[in-house]
C-alpha cells in the first residue's frame, strides 16, 4: 500500500456545527485534515491505498457519506508554467525553454489564457510528455491522469467514480506504454 495526498473541496455543512468534524471521521475520513477557507470546506486527505484510483474514489465516497458535496479534487488539473515547475522539481526557467520548444520538442499547447501573459496547461497532458521525456515518473502522470477524470465526472454530478477512475488508470497507463 501506498500512501496518495490529495484534496477534496467540498460544500453544504455548516462549519459551526457541533458535529462538523465527526461527520466526516464517522464517514471514514479518518485519514485527512478537515478545514473551512475562504468559503469552502477542504479535506486534506493522506490516504493508503492500492492505487491512486482507489484512494481518489473512496475518499470521494467517504466525504458524501458526510452529507457533502463533492466540487473538485485537487491537486488542480489546470497549471501555469511556475505549478508546473514546482510539481516536476525543476526549475521555471527549464520548464519555460520546454514549452518555447527550446529543450525538447513537443511539449502541449496551453488549453486556457493562451493570448494572455499567464496561460495554463492541461497538467495531466503535461505529465504525459514530461514522462515520455524522462522527467517524471509514470505514477505522477497516471495520478494527473485520475484527477482529472475525477473532477470531469464530478463536474457531470456522478458520484461514484470506482470503475470509471480505474479505468482512466488503466488507460493513462496504457497511453504511457505506447509512448
Amino acid at each position: 500500500m501506498k500512501t496518495y495526498e490529495f484534496s477534496i473541496i467540498a460544500s453544504g455543512l455548516d462549519p459551526d456545527a457541533d458535529d462538523f468534524a465527526d461527520r466526516f471521521y464517522d464517514a471514514g475520513c479518518d485519514d485527512a485534515t478537515v478545514s473551512f477557507q475562504k468559503g469552502h470546506i477542504i479535506i486534506d486527505f493522506a490516504r493508503e491505498a492500492g492505487s491512486i484510483s482507489d484512494a481518489v474514489a473512496s475518499a470521494i465516497d467517504n466525504v458524501h457519506a458526510a452529507g457533502v458535496k463533492v466540487d473538485r479534487i485537487e491537486p488542480d488539473p489546470l497549471v501555469s508554467l511556475s505549478e508546473i515547475a514546482a510539481r516536476a522539481g525543476l526549475t521555471r526557467a527549464a520548464i519555460t525553454n520546454y514549452a518555447k520548444g527550446i529543450r525538447g520538442k513537443g511539449f502541449p499547447a496551453p488549453i486556457a489564457r493562451v493570448t494572455s501573459d499567464s496561460p495554463l496547461w492541461d497538467w495531466a497532458s503535461v505529465a504525459r510528455w514530461m514522462v515520455a521525456n524522462e522527467k517524471l515518473p509514470r505514477e505522477d502522470a497516471i495520478a494527473a491522469g485520475v484527477v482529472k477524470e475525477a473532477n470531469e465526472a464530478i463536474g457531470r454530478g456522478e458520484i461514484h467514480l470506482g470503475e470509471r477512475l480505474k479505468r482512466r488508470a488503466r488507460d493513462e497507463e496504457q497511453a504511457l506504454e505506447a509512448a
